[in-house]
């Protein structure tokens, strides 16, 4: 058996709102006690690391702090890698802001050398056009993730970074560059994290355009779930696919589902249609 490791998206796939997924718990802590590297991916940035670890253990996942990686951090990541202690204007909240003071950023009211879109739930269009000016002076434009929106439970969605992200391209004439999912960037950052080559990776996620198309780009095996935003009758409409296709992550305590996905080569393209149909009768 291979080595491998898990990328595993979170909204959607371990848990909804704020409750686990069936099985999840399960299989989080059956990674654990095997040995199995994991590393949780999130397009969120409102929250530290540190805060999304203690909602996980509240639920009953056994992880910590490092098992978390999110949007935030890598973008943090990537600027560091561009400019040191540099200056940036920010829309966005606490887990943005954290990971920018953590690099050595300075958040700045003017001549920022970079303005940087996170999620918020309280954004003013006094900021957006600041933003929009700082742009027109030479600040580069930077999102956290393009994501359109953002689901809130209920089967109700929130304006995401995207919505955000879009509003000041159209005025200024500007493409933000976007570091998380689909990014390579944040993949590949977090492939290194857990020390896993292109071949070791197995990537779970429940949205076609950040998560499977993020993954399958980089050559890491795909695991698409049913148990979040994406439906098996929506895949007719991508020119890609996942390698597998499961009703929820609790399939995968199937010893031998979990087996062939240990074992698979990305681009095989295994779909598991008849065992995700088995399992949701």
């Amino acid at each position: 058996m291979e080595k491998k490791g898990f990328l595993i998206d979170m909204d959607g796939v371990i848990y909804k709102g704020s409750e686990p997924i069936p099985g999840a718990v399960e299989f989080i802590n059956h990674l654990r006690d095997k040995g199995y590297p994991f590393l949780f991916l999130t397009n969120n940035s409102q929250r530290t690391n540190r805060d999304v670890c203690y909602k996980l253990r509240k639920m009953g996942f056994n992880v910590n702090d490092e098992d978390i990686f999110t949007c935030a951090m890598a973008t943090a990541n990537y600027l560091a890698s561009r400019k040191e202690h540099g200056t940036a204007y920010v829309i966005g909240e606490g887990g943005l802001l954290t990971e920018l003071h953590n690099i050595g950023y300075s958040i700045v009211d003017d001549h920022p050398d970079y303005v940087i879109i996170g999620e918020g739930r309280t954004i003013m269009l006094e900021s957006v056009d600041k933003a929009i000016n700082m742009i027109f002076n030479g600040a580069k434009l930077i999102a956290t993730n393009l994501d359109p929106n953002c689901p809130v439970g209920n089967g109700k969605y929130r304006a995401g970074c995207g919505a955000f992200v879009a509003m000041l391209e159209f005025a200024t004439g500007k493409q933000a560059f976007s570091v998380g999912k689909p990014s390579p960037i944040m993949m590949r950052m977090a492939r290194k994290i857990l020390g896993l080559s292109t071949d070791e990776t197995v990537m779970i996620g429940d949205t076609m355009g950040t998560d499977i198309l993020g993954a399958g780009s980089m050559g890491f095996t795909t695991v698409l779930t049913l148990s979040g935003v994406t439906r098996e009758s929506d895949l007719a409409q991508y020119g890609y696919a996942p390698d597998f296709i499961i009703q929820s992550v609790r399939d995968l305590l199937d010893e031998e589902l979990f087996s062939r996905v240990l074992l698979q080569q990305h681009g095989q393209y295994a779909y598991m249609q008849e065992f995700a149909g088995r399992n949701a009768e």
